[in-house]
């Protein structure tokens, strides 16, 4: 498969272009201007390639997106925002899913390009209790489950139960629809007994949006007053 570098060409051509304008435009005006250049270069015609790079990526199949987008990560080839908005436009969270179990630039760009589909949501769940996953990976996972936090909350309770990322599970809670008096109940413990973590927690238990919680929340306001 020939790879493009779109984000170096863009480079170059802009920085033919800032050379020529450079007095035009001030600094804060250049971070407007960029963003329009990068999308107008879309739609560029590029001798070399003999296509636009929308229009590259627009011939592709699915699955031809996908290895495109593996093979820049394994040849360090920068992956561009047209290529991303190709895999983004079509329906391939299924030819994504497999790349959730590769490398960390794999399933870093899967997530993004996932998002919280359902069908993610439980392999969210499997890498935010990973040993392996990094903490900006753990972050990402819990950002999406929290969209569908239903749809784990049981596996959630039972990882809080045996100390398996307590505070990422009692963020999961807080973001369920489903009322429980179990979970309400590990909400409020947390938020009366860790003082340290005393805002993190009121804000969970706040989330959660019992109205049990409010003369709790109340009573620890009246504390601090």
């Amino acid at each position: 498969m020939k790879l493009y570098d779109f984000d170096g060409m863009f480079d170059e051509k802009l920085a033919e272009y800032v050379s020529k304008n450079a007095s035009k435009y001030k600094e804060n005006e250049w971070e407007d201007i960029i963003p329009k250049l990068y999308k107008q270069f879309g739609d560029t015609f590029i001798k070399s390639v003999g296509d636009t790079p929308n229009g590259f990526y627009a011939k592709m199949t699915d699955a031809e997106l996908i290895t495109a987008l593996t093979t820049h990560l394994k040849k360090d080839v920068p992956v561009s925002e047209f290529l991303c908005s190709a895999i983004e436009s079509r329906n391939a969270v299924e030819l994504l899913l497999p790349l959730l179990d590769g490398t960390e630039n794999e399933r870093s760009y899967a997530m993004n390009l996932i998002g919280s589909d359902e069908r993610a949501i439980k392999k969210y769940m499997q890498l935010l209790t990973a040993e392996d996953s990094s903490a900006d990976l753990k972050d990402a996972c819990v950002d999406f489950i929290k969209e569908k936090a239903d749809l784990v909350i049981n596996e959630a309770v039972e990882n809080y139960k045996k100390g398996i990322e307590r505070e990422y599970m009692l963020e999961i809670m807080s973001r369920t629809v489903i009322r429980s008096d179990e979970i309400f109940e590990i909400l409020l413990k947390e938020f009366r007994t860790d003082p340290e973590n005393l805002p993190m927690h009121a804000s969970y238990l706040a989330a959660y949006g019992d109205e049990r919680a409010l003369e709790y929340l109340l009573e620890k306001i009246d504390e601090g007053a």
